[in-house]
């Protein structure tokens, strides 16, 4: 009975969890620095908990991106197309790269990532409005950064969402529409992935089932956020995000 309670108690830890990391990843990205914590402590093992989190988060990508269908958009002159097409190819390279060099030397670089997309968004989306942009992306770099994203994606993936929101709002993509199109992209880059992971030993399906129903759940009231939050309010509360998490990040173990 006892062990009964204890699965039971880490399964609904892993379900809030996974609510709380689809929600987040919704408004902004981050998603698998909460699902991670909460499946080590579950008691498995970093790789395993990596694979399950990879494959649980998927679903909750698809169906956010799906719901937010509504407000994709491209970059400028850059179409949605040309962004899912680099988005395949780079996240397909990015998994190669996985199978053949060590993930130490991006996960070294993911605390740095992640503060600099977070200082780039606040910039581009809190200055004052008469405040003039001097740099914004263009076509070509604008292509060039989702791109590298997405090589980074397929290759270890924390912290694409705020990347993403930061490159696709400073080539003029406003911010509801940055967060809906880098859920599509996101999903986009992890499908390899997840492919590549449904046969591995390590997936634990039990948590996998329970956390990808809590992402499906938040995605979804994330996107409906997205329909509704003051659009200041939403940039503050994902600069919040980006705060936290960069100090996570920075203070784990690498």
């Amino acid at each position: 009975m006892r062990a009964d309670t204890a699965h039971s108690m880490t399964l609904t830890l892993v379900l809030l969890a996974g609510l709380w990391a689809g929600v987040q990843n919704a408004l902004a990205g981050g998603g698998s620095f909460v699902t991670l914590p909460a499946l080590i402590l579950s008691g498995m093992s970093p790789l395993a908990a990596n694979i399950t989190s990879t494959v649980a988060l998927f679903p909750g990508q698809v169906t956010s991106g799906f719901a937010g269908r509504h407000l994709v958009s491209g970059a400028g002159r850059l179409s949605f197309r040309a962004l899912f097409g680099l988005s395949v190819v780079g996240g397909a390279l990015g998994g190669w790269l996985l199978l053949h060099t060590p993930s130490t030397v991006f996960a070294r670089l993911v605390p740095w990532l992640v503060l600099f997309a977070t200082a780039v968004f606040a910039w581009g989306s809190l200055r004052p409005k008469g405040e003039a942009l001097a740099t914004r992306l263009g076509p070509a770099g604008a292509g060039l950064a989702q791109f590298l994203i997405a090589i980074y994606g397929g290759y270890f993936g924390g912290g694409i969402g705020f990347l993403m929101m930061a490159a696709l709002t400073l080539a003029g993509v406003p911010t509801r529409h940055a967060a809906a199109t880098k859920n599509v992209l996101a999903a986009v880059m992890n499908a390899s992935a997840v492919a590549l992971f449904l046969n591995s030993p390590d997936l634990d399906w039990a948590k996998a089932i329970a956390l990808g129903a809590g992402a499906i759940v938040g995605g979804l009231a994330g996107v409906w956020a997205l329909h509704r939050v003051n659009e200041r309010v939403l940039r503050i509360a994902i600069v919040c995000i980006g705060v936290a998490l960069t100090i996570g990040l920075f203070l784990r173990p690498i």
